[in-house]
C-alpha cells in the first residue's frame, strides 16, 4: 500500500479543518504541521517500512508519544493492533486521536518511575522522535536529560512489564542542537551494553538483552 492509496483514504478537508477548532498554542512551532497529512503519512509508511509492518502477520503495538496518531492509524491499516500513550497537553491530538479512530492511554513518561499497568504486553513498542528524556533547558539553550541510569530503569521496566518474550523496542531520536547525532560515545556505549542494533538515529532492543533484534520480522512473534 502507497502513500497516495492511504491519502486517498482520509477527509484531508475535514483533518485540516481541526485546526481551526483546535487552534496553535501560543509560540508553537508550526513547522511540519500536523494537518499535513501528505507529510506525516510519508514519514510514518516509512518508518513502518523499516519494521516490516507492511508484510508482518497481525502484531500487538504499542507507541509511546504517540503525537498526532498517523503511526497508530498505518499500524491498523496494515492489520495490527496498536495502543498509544501520551500526553494530553496538545489540544489538536485529542481531535486528530478522534479523526483517525485510534487508541490512546494518557499519561506521562517520568525518570525512575514505571509505566502505568496497560493490561498486556507488546510484540513491538516503539517511540518515534523521543523527548520524554529531556528534563529542561540550560540557560545556554542545551537539554538537561535522563542519565543511562535513568535509560536502564526505563528500558528494563519495558522489557520485563511490556515486551512478550521475542517483543522488541524501538527507539528513534532527534539530532542535537547542533546538528550532531543523540548518541554521544557515552551514551552509544550504553545502548550497545544492552544489547541495542543502532542504526542512524534509531536503537532497537529485544527483550531478551543477550540477544541482538532485527527490524525485519515477518513471523508472528
Amino acid at each position: 500500500m502507497s502513500s497516495r492509496q492511504i491519502l486517498a483514504g482520509i477527509d484531508r478537508t475535514e483533518l485540516e479543518n481541526l485546526r481551526e477548532r483546535y487552534p496553535y498554542r501560543t509560540n508553537a512551532r508550526k513547522i511540519n504541521a500536523y494537518e499535513d497529512a501528505a507529510y506525516w503519512i510519508g514519514v510514518n509508511v516509512k518508518r513502518a517500512q523499516d519494521l516490516w509492518l507492511d508484510r508482518s502477520p497481525p502484531l500487538d503495538i504499542l507507541d509511546l508519544g504517540c503525537g498526532a496518531g498517523y503511526f497508530l492509524y498505518l499500524c491498523r491499516l496494515f492489520g495490527h493492533d496498536g495502543l498509544g500513550f501520551d500526553t494530553d497537553e496538545e489540544p489538536f491530538f485529542h481531535g486528530t486521536i478522534e479523526f483517525f479512530k485510534v487508541r490512546r492511554v494518557v499519561g506521562r513518561i517520568e525518570p525512575q518511575t514505571p509505566l502505568p499497568d496497560l493490561g498486556k504486553k507488546f510484540d513491538l513498542v516503539t517511540g518515534h522522535r523521543v523527548c520524554f528524556h529531556r528534563l529542561a533547558r540550560t540557560e545556554n539553550g542545551e537539554w538537561l536529560e535522563w542519565t543511562p541510569a535513568d535509560w536502564e530503569f526505563f528500558i528494563k521496566d519495558i522489557r520485563t512489564r511490556f515486551l512478550k518474550p521475542e517483543g522488541r523496542l524501538l527507539l528513534e531520536f532527534n539530532r542535537r542542537q547542533d546538528g550532531s547525532s543523540f548518541f554521544t560515545d557515552e551514551l552509544r556505549a550504553f545502548f550497545e551494553s544492552q544489547g541495542a542494533r543502532i542504526f542512524r538515529w534509531k536503537a532497537l532492543l529485544g527483550a531478551d538483552p543477550n540477544r541482538c533484534p532485527r527490524f525485519k520480522q515477518t513471523q508472528k512473534l
